[in-house]
């Protein structure tokens, strides 16, 4: 009785024992996650700096610490790095509660299953900075130094030997430092470790090679180039197509388009020194069977510069292709390379003998008396028009005056008429005694069939086969070719 007695009593002591044992690890235990609720486990790091069994005061003392190793990237576009130290912007840590927050994540009761384990952690870390400091360290990057940064370029239209083109703008190299700076304080301010500059922190070209002007310009250039110009001269080819028409573009510093009036005047004076006939010398084969070389006088083509200049200008803004004459101020009775044609009036003035031809065809000819050479007033040489026809008419001069019933002036006042005054003496070598005042006086009746028949502009081919010197105010104002102003060197 007495044993058993014994035995209850040590199993008494033995489980108080256990108990108590118990009862000091449960209250160690709490203990423990009691600390931890106010500290970091063991092995915690955050950002890469150990702050196990730290509370929140030592914790953001040793982060606050850390700031003075803060260091910024700064990434260009071209991905090239720039930094910024903590130090030089006069930086200071500025907890904002993501600590605390770490710390309310822990479960502090089950500290024994995590104790031993690595607990990384990346927080913000917060910052202030010296708003002077931050500027100038910001404008002494090495991507704002002017031997470093290359403009960007707008694009451009330029010209080589193909015609026109768009040079696309470049972007170059130039941040814009508001762009930056506010990029910098961002993210310095919430601690971050790296920033990257984009294309929105550049400056850009102000003209791409998609903008309105680019485009409405090259456009006008093509509009012009578009209108080539196909003159229809007859026996000639003549294009004013795309290769003269560039010559003619010329592009303003303001990116306007116009046209060159300068070159389009060349262009014209080219286009009637090579198609103009008037007063040319042209070889023409007499009705006696020689050819001559007679010149001067007012027959033929003579474009009309000022109208043809303005008339390209504006077939070129019209930008389609056209198909015409040229602009001419007189044309000659026939088109083509030979534009005195088979109707015309020959006079031979040193055989005085009088031709009129109809395609081809000898309708009337007759010996005439013309302009009295002694007296220096030789009929004007040349090639000549049909200016008008009248009947009657009457002539007058200084010192005379006579009724005709024809006249057909070619020459200023000289013209073809009848004069019955002649009493139908005609040729020979009248005109060089008798001759007239330098009209062609014919017999009425040839003068008669000729006027029935001639058009006013046929044409009048003149000469003589001698020389002489016409000197007479009319030769002059007719553009005789055998004219000679006396009064030169005088």
């Amino acid at each position: 009785m007495r044993e058993k007695r014994r035995r209850r009593r040590r199993r008494r002591i033995f489980l108080g024992s256990v108990l108590g044992a118990l009862t000091l690890l449960a209250a160690a235990y709490c203990g423990i996650a009691v600390y931890f609720s106010s500290h970091f486990f063991f092995r915690t790091k955050v950002n890469g700096w150990k702050i196990g069994g730290m509370d929140i005061e030592a914790a953001e003392e040793k982060l606050g610490k850390s700031v003075e190793e803060y260091l910024l990237t700064i990434y260009d576009r071209d991905g090239e790095k720039h930094h910024i130290y903590g130090e030089d912007i006069g930086c200071k840590y500025v907890p904002d509660g993501s600590l605390e927050k770490l710390l309310e994540s822990q479960s502090p009761f089950l500290w024994i299953a995590e104790i031993f384990q690595d607990k990384g952690h990346e927080v913000a870390m917060p910052m202030d900075y010296k708003d002077g400091l931050m500027q100038e360290a910001v404008a002494s990057l090495d991507l704002f130094q002017e031997e470093n940064i290359k403009e960007p370029q707008n694009a451009q239209i330029k010209r080589d030997d193909g015609g026109y083109h768009v040079e696309p703008e470049t972007e170059g190299n130039r941040p814009i430092q508001e762009n930056v700076l506010k990029k910098v304080k961002e993210a310095v301010l919430a601690g971050e470790p790296s920033v990257t500059l984009e294309d929105e922190d550049y400056a850009k070209a102000e003209i791409t090679q998609d903008s309105p002007q680019i485009a409405g310009v090259m456009e006008q250039i093509q509009k012009y180039q578009n209108a080539a110009i196909t003159y229809e001269i007859k026996d000639y080819e003549e294009v004013l197509g795309q290769d003269k028409i560039l010559q003619f573009i010329q592009l303003g510093e303001d990116g306007s388009v116009s046209l060159k009036e300068d070159e389009i005047a060349k262009y014209v004076q080219e286009l009637a020194s090579k198609y103009n006939t008037y007063a040319d010398i042209r070889s023409f084969q007499t009705s006696s069977g020689d050819t001559i070389q007679i010149g001067g006088g007012d027959y033929g083509w003579i474009v009309d510069k000022e109208a043809e200049a303005a008339q390209i200008k504006s077939d070129l803004e019209g930008g389609q292709p056209v198909s015409r004459e040229p602009m001419y101020s007189q044309r000659p009775f026939v088109a083509g390379k030979d534009d005195i044609g088979k109707t015309y009036i020959e006079i031979d003035y040193t055989k005085q003998h009088m031709w009129y031809y109809e395609d081809g065809t000898l309708v009337a000819d007759t010996d005439v008396v013309t302009g009295n050479i002694s007296r220096h007033n030789g009929s004007p040489d040349g090639v000549f028009k049909i200016v008008y026809k009248e009947s009657p008419a009457v002539l007058k001069g200084e010192d005379y005056e006579s009724d005709v019933t024809y006249f057909m002036p070619f020459a200023y006042n000289v013209g073809i008429h009848d004069a019955s005054w002649r009493n139908g003496r005609f040729g020979g070598n009248i005109y060089k005694s008798s001759g007239s005042h330098g009209c062609i006086n014919a017999p009425l009746e040839v003068v008669e069939k000729m006027y029935g028949k001639v058009e006013v502009g046929t044409p009048v081919i003149a000469y003589y086969r001698e020389k002489v010197e016409l000197t007479a105010e009319n030769a002059k104002i007719s553009n005789a070719y055998s004219y000679v102003d006396k009064t030169e060197g005088q």
